[in-house]
């Protein structure tokens, strides 16, 4: 009897631990097939889990993701540096680009239009407000005229003639050019203005564009223009400011005659002289190298002479003044 009980009792246990590894085996099943699924999800949601610390492919999976922003990143830097706006899309901003030939004589301006007044490759931007009137031109730089490689004339202009500028008809106003031809300007109503004419031939503006001459050119140009009402073409104010030889020069004065205003201020007593007048006199023959009696500006400048050569001086009576204006090479 007690063998029997003993036989039960070992066979008791032997099923109970077969059971017992029945089950671990089950649960550890189970949870490999958990662990399976886990790593399969981050793998191609590409997102963290608790996985076991034995399987590396969400490991894997995680240091390709932080690879992947890092190269974003790398790539995305660049793209905020192309980011800033066209510098000709802020300067234009409110205009109309257009183009105008630069010999039209036609004295009309659309309003707030930019236009280049450069010619050849110059660019010499000018703005018209919105009653058409000229009212600021700007370069960053100032190329003198080469007569020697482009077409100019014998009266030293790229043109015959200038816009016929409401205002201009007076007997007192010359076309004046904003940017002169001996500086690279060309001739349409976007760089004429009615100026008075002792100011654009032996004033201030004279004066300033046989500055920049005399350096070679200029740099960081602009010319402020304004007007006593909306109504007139003909400005009352001009100011340049401009850069030569590293040093910014601002030049301010009325359109008005310079002589009269002196004189009424006491100033003068005798009419200036012009710097360009200092010989009264001189030797034609070593002027006019072809013997016709005609001095062309490229003959007048290669004797030495500077520009412009005004009708005060010996040689103007030998030149072609084609406008009249007093000026010859201006």
């Amino acid at each position: 009897m007690k063998k029997k009980m003993t036989y039960l009792i070992l066979t008791i246990l032997i099923f109970m631990v077969g059971c017992t590894n029945g089950e671990d085996t089950s649960i550890t099943a189970k949870e490999k097939d958990s662990q399976e699924i886990t790593t399969v999800t981050n793998k191609n949601n590409e997102t963290d889990g608790e996985t076991d610390p034995q399987e590396g492919t969400t490991a894997n999976t995680n240091k390709n993701s932080e690879k992947e922003k890092a190269t974003t990143t790398v790539v995305d830097d660049p793209v905020v540096e192309e980011t800033p706006t066209n510098t000709s899309d802020d300067l234009f901003s409110g205009y109309k680009l257009i183009e105008v030939d630069g010999g039209d004589l036609s004295g009309h301006r659309e309003p707030n239009v930019v236009v280049d007044i450069g010619y050849g490759e110059r660019e010499y931007w000018t703005f018209t407000n919105e009653y058409g009137q000229l009212v600021r031109v700007i370069a960053d730089e100032i190329v003198l005229q080469d007569d020697r490689n482009e077409p100019v004339l014998s009266s030293g202009r790229y043109y015959s003639d200038e816009a016929k500028v409401p205002g201009v008809e007076s007997d007192v106003l010359d076309e004046g050019h904003i940017i002169a031809d001996s500086l690279g300007g060309v001739s349409n109503a976007y760089n004429i203005t009615p100026q008075n004419s002792t100011l654009n031939r032996h004033g201030d503006q004279a004066y300033m564009e046989h500055a920049i001459r005399s350096a070679g050119g200029a740099y960081n140009f602009e010319a402020i223009i304004t007007y006593p009402n909306t109504e007139t073409q003909i400005p009352s104010n001009y100011q340049y400011t401009y850069t030569l030889m590293d040093s910014e020069i601002v030049d301010t004065f009325e359109n008005v005659n310079p002589d009269e205003v002196n004189a009424s201020l006491g100033l003068t007593d005798s009419k200036p002289s012009d710097s360009t007048s200092s010989i009264t006199t001189g030797d034609i023959s070593s002027v006019d190298k072809d013997g016709n009696g005609q001095v062309t500006i490229k003959e007048a400048k290669e004797a030495g002479y500077n520009m412009p050569i005004t009708s005060d001086h010996w040689l103007y009576s030998y030149m072609q003044d084609n406008d009249g204006d007093g000026m010859v090479g201006e």
